[in-house]
């Protein structure tokens, strides 16, 4: 999959920006506050339809402008596509276009385009809560597996209703009598969820355990553990037997979702732990340390969408090399090889023979000799 062109019109502070990609390496190079993770953010946004940065798309547009459009020549393995989208600064809804022809949702292109991108926040994977983990499980699930996605969006609707239920029990004490179906169908939708985040996170284990062992030179093993509902014995064992623990462990919590009211059993409280070498990177890890292994996560992820779908998604890279010593820089400079890679710097010293190299500077793009 290789991105061939990228134009924008009033995005950010892009006013009118054309650029020619190379098929390997893309150095974007510039001083801070140019716009050169603007043009990862553009790249990101026609492939998921959704800003890494902001969930206003009003942010997107550039000051005094009443519109912004992105558009993208995409080459995969089958075809050539033409991906445009159109954004505005009113109520007007957005519109999404691929080769001329206006598609009603971003559910439509999902899939046509797709990307990897690792950006400084991204090591929140580690740092932060829960929630933020699971997203970074359920996003490529959710394009890989369309009967995750699925299973995802019905248990998310069903455990706001049950919640809105435990809330108002006492205003409305006739509710109660509707929670054992919520349960039963929570029940099986979780377990569909609970199978696919433990056989992902289980292969994604692995490739990261192998990239970070090279980042590291063979010093340090990363490993992950999925941590799931209690009742669950074996997250990838059979459906039917997940969801009878699960009904199980619903029963032996109703008591205490009843006094708390809120919902206290189910995958929506999921998370892994990552270890490096048998100690919890979230407690013990350095910078570097962390960023390596968030690095090594989000090059896994390339790597199963790739056996998964037979093409690289295109890799975007913000500010990957900060605090990173010299041998973990010369990794990851060495896994550019394969694929299309964007990647944001502020020095070209050391990255000039990968590819091409592009000057970010004031909202213009152009090539560097």
């Amino acid at each position: 999959m290789r991105l061939e062109s990228l134009a924008l019109r009033g995005f950010r502070n892009y006013a009118q920006m054309q650029m020619d990609c190379c098929p390997g390496v893309n150095l974007l190079v510039g001083d801070n506050a140019q716009g050169k993770t603007n043009l990862l953010e553009a790249i990101g946004y026609l492939s998921s339809f959704a800003s890494f940065r902001t969930r206003r798309e009003a942010e997107l547009i550039g000051f005094g402008q009443d519109f912004a459009e992105l558009s993208a020549r995409v080459q995969t393995a089958r075809r050539e596509l033409d991906l445009r989208a159109l954004l505005f600064a009113g109520q007007k809804r957005r519109q999404l276009f691929c080769n001329d022809v206006k598609k009603k949702s971003a559910e439509e292109l999902r899939g046509c385009f797709t990307t990897v991108l690792f950006c400084p926040e991204d090591l929140q994977i580690l740092r932060a809560g829960a929630a933020v983990r699971r997203r970074f499980v359920d996003a490529p699930l959710c394009q890989l597996r369309p009967g995750y996605g699925a299973a995802l969006a019905e248990y998310t609707r069903l455990l706001e209703h049950k919640s809105r239920i435990l809330k108002d029990r006492l205003e409305y004490p006739s509710l109660l009598d509707t929670l054992p179906d919520f349960n039963e169908r929570m029940a099986r939708q979780g377990a569909v969820i609970i199978r696919y985040r433990a056989r992902y996170l289980r292969q994604l284990a692995a490739l990261a355990g192998e990239y970070h062992s090279a980042f590291s030179g063979q010093r340090e093993t990363l490993t992950l553990e999925y941590r799931t509902v209690s009742s669950v014995s074996d997250p990838c064992g059979s459906l039917e037997d997940i969801c009878r623990q699960l009904r199980e462990h619903q029963q032996s919590h109703a008591a205490a979702e009843l006094a708390s009211c809120q919902c206290l059993s189910g995958p929506h409280r999921d998370d892994f732990d990552a270890l490096l070498s048998g100690c919890s990177l979230k407690s013990f890890g350095s910078q570097g340390q962390t960023r390596t292994a968030a690095i090594s996560l989000k090059l896994a992820e390339r790597e199963l969408f790739r056996r998964d779908t037979g093409e690289e998604p295109v890799l975007l890279l913000d500010d990957v090399l900060s605090e990173l010593d010299a041998g973990r820089q010369d990794f990851v400079l060495n896994e550019l090889k394969s694929g299309q890679v964007f990647i944001t710097c502020c020095e070209t010293d050391r990255l000039t023979s990968l590819g091409q190299v592009f000057l970010v500077q004031q909202g213009t793009v152009a090539p560097m000799e």
